[in-house]
């Protein structure tokens, strides 16, 4: 669902911007009160595997179209809400800028539609309630279905406003409206399993990692925190090296939608603005549209996965330590 800089005027693209940076820098100081720097790792090799996973679009079928994971109830299941936000922001900026995945000025309309609703929705009022007294495979299974319908439907219909609002007139706001929720329906409900068994996975090897369980009973683990990560960290080099290649070449949910409703799924854009975003990311993109450059080699596939998966986990890392995530201590009285 990564926009492109021709759907949104610069107006749009500045509001939705503020509005994502609002809820970034709440979220930051959000985790700095947070005393846990195990977390720390765990932000990294995440951010690392929703990438990955954004990687493989998985077909829809009977409709021509395809989706991925946006990762938002993800993240915020194992880090929390804000950690999980913030670890989606830092994904959303690594396909931007080095793999020239959805436009630079759209950036704050698909943090918001990607990131916002899947971490602070999906998290706070679905995941955090249906975990309040204690986790079980069933209500992971539940949580994650419902939170990944709702908020991507929440995203679908933030995309469609937002092009209405931009003065998009190729694309009906009720055309529109129509053909990007249902397909974002089913993309959804895939969503929704693979976060269910990502999350079942880590509710058997390492349930201290699920956040929001108000349960004090926890069950034992079965392995331990650095095999717990380790095993994550290796399934998401799995997924971007090698599992990408399978990727489906179907359009996903949003350019599928464009093409019923205005024909083709690449709007022009032109103006200052939209060159100058433009040229930053021709600038910045070192592997664009997850290719090598002048080559069309699946190589390029594996190359982008395995580069993106390493930039990813150590601009978070990064990030966390240059911020002081997690690093709270209570001053003794």
């Amino acid at each position: 669902m990564h926009m492109a800089d021709a759907l949104v005027t610069p107006a749009t693209a500045g509001v939705m911007a503020a509005a994502s940076g609002a809820a970034a820098a709440y979220s930051i100081y959000k985790v700095r009160q947070e005393n846990t720097p195990e977390k720390i790792p765990v932000m990294g090799v995440m951010g690392a595997f929703v990438f990955a996973t954004q990687m493989i679009n998985f077909t829809i079928p009977g409709t021509g179209s395809s989706g991925h994971l946006c990762g938002g109830i993800l993240l915020s299941a194992i880090l929390g809400p804000y950690a999980g936000f913030l670890t989606m922001i830092g994904v959303l900026l690594v396909q931007c800028l080095f793999f020239a995945d959805g436009g630079l000025l759209a950036l704050g309309c698909n943090i918001w539609n990607m990131a916002f609703y899947g971490c602070f929705v999906g998290a706070l009022l679905i995941w955090k309630n249906i975990m309040k007294n204690g986790a079980s495979k069933k209500k992971i299974i539940l949580a994650s279905i419902l939170g990944s319908v709702v908020t991507l439907q929440m995203g679908a219909f933030s995309v469609c406003v937002e092009t209405f609002v931009s003065g998009i007139s190729s694309l009906p706001f009720g055309a529109f409206v129509i053909t990007m929720l249902p397909i974002h329906l089913a993309i959804g409900l895939v969503e929704g399993l693979i976060t269910a068994a990502v999350l079942c996975f880590i509710h058997e090897a390492r349930p201290e990692l699920l956040w929001g369980i108000g349960s004090p009973e926890i069950k034992e683990s079965r392995l331990s925190f650095g095999k717990t990560v380790g095993i994550l960290a290796l399934a998401a080099a799995a997924i971007g090296g090698i599992l990408s290649l399978a990727a489906s070449s179907l359009p996903d949910g949003l350019e599928w939608s464009m093409e019923k409703v205005a024909g083709t799924a690449e709007l022009p854009a032109s103006g200052g603005v939209f060159d100058t975003a433009q040229s930053i990311q021709n600038t910045t993109s070192i592997l664009p549209d997850y290719a090598l450059p002048g080559s069309e080699s699946m190589a390029g596939t594996t190359v982008s996965g395995l580069v993106g998966i390493l930039i990813t986990a150590i601009v978070l890392i990064g990030i966390a330590v240059l911020f002081r995530f997690f690093s709270h201590r209570k001053k003794r009285g």
